[in-house]
């Protein structure tokens, strides 16, 4: 039986999955759910890409896990396909939900929309720690806009600001994409997720086309449906994570 490893993206920590991880447990799974370096309340945030990778290797090998089914939300992707490039002998499958595969070379920052650059830029300068804070209408429009008004402001609260310096490193990923066939993969696609604008920087097929031909679980919902429908998204990351 594999071990289930979801990788939270940005302004989220791991205790964010706690619904969707409920789900899982009560189908019988073994879930993991770790916070990346930089990311919570009350952490250091001078992190690079580098560090937020190390700490999810250093969890997986901490906790002696193996033959383990890896999930990345969003930012997650980038972290999990480093973290694959690191221990690929522990990883069963890689599991992709609505999350960012970059190009070789590319960086976060580089796989979005230019008027998301600017912001993300201009938010980090004007912070005093070098971290970007989530927008509640863009919280409310693009990333939950499947909720009434008093969840979106309920689950806003519960987001931290995200480090700046890991959206601006770039990512090699040679050895990721060289390994790619050798390891189980799936791309889940929320039908919904406006988190990225439809048409060039969609999701889906730009990024899960480059996993060269992943099993692709779809579904209804925004980019939060961990929060909005947590249960529907335990059934998705089974249909994607089984063999």
């Amino acid at each position: 039986m594999p071990t289930y490893v979801l990788v939270h993206g940005s302004w989220h920590d791991g205790s964010l999955w706690e619904p969707v991880a409920t789900e899982l447990r009560a189908a019988g799974l073994t879930v993991h759910t770790p916070t990346v370096a930089g990311h919570g309340n009350g952490v250091d945030k001078n992190v690079d890409h580098a560090a937020c990778v190390a700490s999810i290797v250093d969890y997986i090998e901490g906790e002696g896990l193996d033959d383990v089914v890896l999930l990345g939300h969003s930012y997650g992707g980038t972290i999990i396909a480093r973290v694959f490039e690191e221990i690929p002998e522990r990883i069963r499958r890689l599991v992709f939900w609505n999350a960012f595969v970059p190009a070789p070379g590319n960086s976060l920052l580089d796989e979005v929309p230019p008027h998301y650059r600017a912001l993300f830029e201009q938010l980090a300068a004007a912070s005093d720690d070098n971290t970007v804070p989530m927008p509640f209408p863009i919280w409310r429009e693009a990333f939950i806009q499947d909720a009434d008004l008093e969840f979106a402001t309920s689950t806003h609260a519960l987001l931290s600001t995200e480090p700046f310096q890991p959206f601006v490193d770039k990512l090699p990923l040679d050895r990721f994409y060289a390994a790619l066939p050798t390891v189980g993969r799936s791309y889940i696609n929320g039908t919904e997720d406006i988190a990225l604008p439809a048409g060039e920087w969609a999701w889906h097929p730009r990024m899960s086309s480059r996993l060269q031909g992943p099993r692709l679980v779809q579904l209804p919902g925004s980019h939060e449906v961990m929060f909005t429908n947590p249960v529907l998204l335990a059934q998705k990351i089974i249909e994607a994570g089984r063999d």
